[in-house]
């Protein structure tokens, strides 16, 4: 979950790209903004980082921990 013009979603799609793009999974990003549910849900915490549509993490990427919830 992300936010246009937050650099520390920025920094978090970048991680996300990289350790997923290592381990062959796929990922993708979506604007809070874009749906009030998602905003009220995620808004004040972005970037939020979902392993199969459950909440693993926010504000930074943990990335042993990522890597692991992935494999």
């Amino acid at each position: 979950m992300t936010r246009q013009g937050c650099h520390a979603c920025e920094v978090a799609e970048a991680d996300v790209a990289r350790i997923c793009a290592d381990l062959g999974v796929t990922w993708s990003a979506v604007d809070v903004d874009g749906d009030p549910e998602l905003r009220g849900e995620y808004g004040d915490r972005v970037p939020v980082v979902l392993v199969d549509d459950a909440e693993h993490g926010y504000w930074r990427v943990e990335e042993d921990r990522l890597r692991a919830a992935l494999t």
